[in-house]
């Protein structure tokens, strides 16, 4: 009897020899996935990140305006009565003006207030809230309209470094406390405008200012160098 013999059947070994191949679309679709979830990642912190930003700039501004609040409060009382804030600055008024074309004060009446009003912005500039921003207090000076630029200019700067010898001046009979002027030493720098070029009286033009200056956010507090006392403080000659 002749018997048709069979083929046999490879297609199971052939099947298990066969490498596996990642589809095209498959391999797009997995790159696709991963991208998204890296893209989502990257979001979550660039959101987190920034809602941190914000948190820490609306603390430091409301911490700044309490500040500047307090400050305007000391203003406020009667034995100050003349003295405002208008922004982030303190204006005497006419309650510390200079003479005509010097950088002496008008009368001692003057001197004696700067050095009775600023130890109490030093008391304020300690507290918690100022302390934590504030950067420096510049004494700003102003000049008349009369006169060059640069005449102008040196008068209104040396009306400003009055102000700081009449605050370091230790051999006053009301001379301000020796931690008081250590932190003036350190917090306080001078400053000149020429003139004021907002228009008013003449007297408008022989004051000084008071600016408070704050730091940015995300710039370290710098520590204050530890400048001695000096006993034997000399001031410039008047102006002739």
């Amino acid at each position: 009897m002749i018997g048709i013999k069979a083929t046999r059947r490879k297609a199971g070994k052939e099947e298990a020899e066969k490498p596996f191949w990642i589809s095209f679309s498959d391999l797009m679709t997995a790159l696709m996935v991963l991208f998204l979830v890296a893209m989502a990642v990257a979001l979550i912190a660039v959101t987190h990140g920034l809602a941190t930003i914000n948190k820490d700039k609306e603390e430091r501004d409301k911490t700044i305006q309490s500040c500047i609040a307090d400050v305007d409060a000391l203003t406020k009382q009667s034995e100050f009565k003349g003295v405002s804030v208008r922004g982030n600055s303190i204006d005497f008024g006419t309650l510390v003006l200079f003479g005509n074309d010097r950088h002496t004060f008008e009368s001692p009446a003057h001197e004696h207030f700067v050095r009775k009003f600023v130890p109490r912005v030093l008391d304020l500039a300690r507290s918690e809230k100022c302390d934590k921003w504030l950067k420096r207090v510049v004494v700003e000076g102003f000049a008349s309209q009369t006169g060059d630029y640069l005449y102008n200019l040196n008068l209104s700067y040396l009306r400003s470094q009055r102000v700081l010898c009449v605050l370091l001046d230790s051999k006053a009979a009301d001379s301000i406390a020796p931690t008081d002027r250590k932190l003036v030493q350190t917090l306080f720098l001078v400053g000149g405008s020429s003139f004021n070029t907002a228009a008013g009286e003449a007297s408008q033009m022989r004051r000084v200012e008071l600016k408070l200056e704050f730091r940015d956010l995300g710039s370290d507090k710098e520590k204050a160098a530890d400048i001695p006392l000096d006993p034997g403080l000399k001031c410039p000659n008047d102006l002739r």
